[in-house]
């Protein structure tokens, strides 16, 4: 499935639903539909919000394939809309933590050699990440504010977990059971902040806590069965446009750190809360930092879209403002 959560005409509160070819059904207002005209009930227990099912996610997923085969014999249109006509937020709009992994070589190894550092041997060892903002968070088509005293602005090319169930000290090999979805992330980065923090051994963070864009969707595992090969590397092309121009060009196959290893690690000793985003790091080529302001124009400005695809996931696109 492809969750999202949206508003309708500039109704600040969320709703819940899910994609179906070009049109959103709303979970709310289907389970009412089919209930008062259908005599039906069984889907009036599906929460209200994306955050709320995820509580406890395992039922409320399989509710929600039930409300998802039973609509599509259904005319929808009294309860769905055209997906252009709403304003799409992050998945969760207000999660409980967000993680950000630095898992992909390429980018680990291009970013240490900027500051004349060979690969850390431990970086092969464990999977490291930072806290990043949970409240300032981004969806698709919003507009990102440029941040103050920035002088390069950069975008980060990733993707993320959603964490459904939650749980402590969860094994690698048991990761399947807290992976509720996968979600494209932007990872906004002020480069010139960043540099600032970084030779203290703490941060980032000014660098980074002023925007994080996540969308379109939460796809479901299940829509990336065949992307997986044989050695349970997830297979799909990440790309990232500036005003129509192609950065970057990646694949997720890429990723050193598996999610299974970076759940396993996040957990250890704490909990993980149903709502939390889990960040890849960037693709190897994701970023203006990795290929060089020369090399692509120059570093962001306002008034430039920024346009992320990855197979499977959607498209996740943002202007500066």
């Amino acid at each position: 499935m492809k969750l999202l959560t949206y508003s309708v005409n500039n109704n600040p509160s969320p709703r819940f639903g899910f994609k179906i070819e070009n049109r959103i059904v709303d979970i709310c207002n289907a389970a009412q539909w089919i209930s008062d005209n259908q005599n039906n009930d069984h889907f009036l227990s599906i929460p209200k919000t994306l955050k709320e099912s995820l509580m406890t996610w395992n039922n409320n997923y399989s509710i929600l394939k039930q409300l998802e085969d039973y609509v599509i014999n259904l005319d929808i249109n009294s309860f769905s809309y055209n997906e252009s006509d709403l304003v799409i937020l992050p998945p969760v709009p207000d999660p409980p933590a967000f993680r950000d992994f630095y898992a992909f070589e390429q980018h680990v190894r291009a970013a240490r050699k900027l500051r004349g550092l060979e690969m850390n041997p431990d970086w092969y060892k464990i999977p490291i990440f930072y806290f990043s903002n949970p409240n300032c968070c981004y969806g698709h088509g919003a507009e990102i504010p440029y941040p103050s005293k920035t002088t390069e602005l950069d975008f980060e090319l990733e993707f993320a977990i959603i964490i459904g169930n939650g749980g402590t000290d969860i094994k690698s090999e048991h990761a399947e059971n807290v992976i509720a979805g996968y979600t494209i992330l932007n990872d906004w980065s002020s480069r010139n902040l960043q540099r600032e923090e970084m030779p203290m051994s703490l941060g980032p963070a000014k660098g980074k806590d002023f925007a994080s864009s996540f969308g379109p969707y939460m796809v479901t595992p299940d829509e990336l069965e065949d992307s997986w090969d044989e050695n349970r590397k997830l297979h799909l092309r990440m790309t990232c446009h500036v005003n129509d121009k192609k950065i970057s060009d990646g694949n997720t196959n890429d990723l050193y750190h598996s999610f299974g290893k970076m759940i396993e690690r996040a957990s250890m000793n704490t909990k993980l809360i149903p709502g939390e985003y889990i960040g890849s790091g960037t693709v190897g080529t994701g970023c203006i930092l990795e290929l060089r302001p020369e090399n692509t124009g120059g570093w962001l400005k306002k008034n430039d879209v920024v346009r992320m695809e990855i197979e499977k996931l959607g498209v996740l696109e943002n202007k500066i403002i």
